[in-house]
């Protein structure tokens, strides 16, 4: 399955809200961090990553993380894994 940019940043978007369902991801830059943002604790992003894998079919390994951290990041992550 491709994924493309676009709905890549969607599915990002809808992951971080379903783990911080009142944050603002309208409002999150593309090179923000998530965690710093929108005070997202070490559990909160675990789960995020978790969603996100789910969602998007992409197996994520704790090496990958570090790519997770911005919406652009994850984004990019996402597109490179599906091609």
């Amino acid at each position: 399955m491709n994924i493309n940019r676009t709905d890549a940043l969607d599915m990002v978007r809808e992951s971080i809200s379903r783990v911080v369902p009142d944050a603002d991801v309208a409002a999150l830059g593309p090179e923000d961090a998530f965690r710093d943002v929108l005070e997202m604790d070490s559990l909160d992003f675990l789960s995020f990553v978790e969603v996100l894998s789910e969602r998007s079919g992409v197996r994520i390994d704790d090496e990958d993380t570090r790519q997770l951290t911005t919406l652009s990041g994850s984004a990019d992550f996402l597109v490179a894994r599906t091609r």
